[in-house]
């Protein structure tokens, strides 16, 4: 279920490296909640530089927006974005201080997915994922 979307500007690092990004985002995401790899969705949107905006003024550094199934707890979510800032950060060199994740939770009722609507989720011990 979970869906993860790069926007990245045209000749950016993410972009150079989208397959070995969703690898990690992919890893990531499956050893913090224990979801299966092969649910985790990767995305790259490419824009042409200058169409990235902080405060007004164009930035140069990738954004990602994740959908994830609602019910992970705060230290939970704190592990994944972290974790997906540090493997971002480390196949692009990027610093963490230009990173942005926003994550958006999404009841399972929301998703289909293998023709099927998800159920929700917890963090707790055998819980559905």
């Amino acid at each position: 279920m979970p869906f993860y979307q790069f926007t990245v500007p045209a000749g950016g690092a993410t972009l150079a490296h989208k397959a070995e990004v969703a690898t990690a985002v992919t890893r990531v995401h499956s050893e913090v909640t224990g979801a299966p790899a092969a649910y985790v969705h990767c995305s790259f949107v490419e824009v042409a530089p200058g169409s990235i905006f902080v405060a007004g003024r164009p930035v140069e550094a990738a954004r990602l927006v994740g959908l994830i199934r609602d019910g992970r707890s705060p230290a939970v979510r704190a592990r994944l974005i972290h974790g997906i800032a540090d493997a971002w950060c480390a196949i692009t060199g990027d610093t963490k201080e230009s990173v942005a994740i926003f994550l958006q939770e999404i009841p399972g009722a929301n998703v289909l997915e293998d023709g099927v609507i998800l159920p929700e989720t917890a963090d707790e011990p055998g819980a559905i994922r």
